[in-house]
Parts: C-alpha cells; structure tokens; sequence
C-alpha cells in the first residue's frame, strides 16, 4: 500500500521509496528510508498534507509526494 492509505495511528514500514532523481534523494535525505517504521499521526481536513512520525521527529508530506513512498502495515501478513 501507499503511505498516504495508511489509516491514522496506524504504523507501517516503509518498503520502498520511489519518485525520481532530485525526489527521491529528497525523501532518502528526510529519513524516508526502506524498513524505516512510520506512524500516520494526522490528515489535514481537506486530506492534504498528511503528518507522520518516523525516527523521533514529525514530519509533514503533501499525498502527491506520500504517493511514492511504499509500506506495509506493521501486524499485517507478508
């Protein structure tokens, strides 16, 4: 699934970072890295941006950009 469908409270792991170039190193650079745990804490009311915690810090994505990033559901069988 993507980033963006994760539920809020919900944890994933994130699987695989897409997006190319300048965008992706921009991602790697957040710490948006593979096996990385994240938690949806926050949708904006409209649905856009959403907010996550991941390594300790929050952080806040538009959907467009959470499209790219992949994750699996923590608890949720592989």
């Amino acid at each position: 699934m993507k980033l963006h469908q994760l539920p809020i409270g919900q944890t994933g792991v994130i699987t695989k970072v897409g997006g190319e170039g300048e965008l992706r190193y921009r991602f790697l650079d957040m710490g948006l890295i593979p096996k990385t745990k994240v938690t949806v804490t926050k949708v904006a009311p409209m649905g856009d941006p959403l907010e996550i915690r991941l390594r300790g810090y929050t952080l806040t994505l538009r959907v467009e950009d959470a499209q790219n990033i992949e994750v699996i559901q923590e608890g949720a069988d592989v």
